[in-house]
């Protein structure tokens, strides 16, 4: 074996500063999503109302809108995006080893690690928020179709 030291030396100043970046963007995924999440709560609430508004002011007082599935489709859609959209923005509790960075990746049931916590917010909070926007334009596509 080789007894020679290995040559070293301290980390540069810019080196310091992208090890930091990284951190904090690690850290501020979780964030980021919940940012995204009340975008998408104003969408959600305001693309339905609007859409109402809409077909009430082209109907009139005395006309009537057909309730065919296509309505039903497009405000449950809507619905369901939006309920998806407030769990992610619950927090969850989340079994954490605060004196670990990392978990073993091979043992699915062993505790998080600091860096996993960060990953695993925002790996499930992006899930719901994709599942979410994907409902919400399901839902404007049944709209569309609804008004021709």
């Amino acid at each position: 074996m080789d007894e020679t030291p290995l040559l070293t030396k301290p980390l540069s100043s810019s080196d310091k500063i992208l090890l930091e970046k990284f951190a904090q963007s690690i850290a501020g995924q979780s964030d980021l999503m919940d940012k995204i999440g009340q975008q998408l709560i104003a969408l959600e609430l305001a693309i339905p109302g609007l859409f109402a508004t809409v077909l009430k002011l082209i109907s009139g007082d005395k006309a009537t809108l057909a309730m065919g599935k296509t309505l039903y489709l497009a405000f449950g859609c809507w619905l369901l995006a939006l309920l998806l959209t407030l769990i992610s923005l619950i927090p969850r509790k989340w079994r954490v080893n605060p004196e670990i960075m990392l978990r073993d990746t091979f043992d699915q049931r062993a505790e998080l690690g600091i860096q996993d916590f960060f990953y695993k917010t925002a790996q499930y909070k992006r899930r719901l928020l994709i599942a979410s926007s994907l409902l919400f334009f399901t839902g404007i596509m049944a709209a569309a179709y609804t008004a021709f």
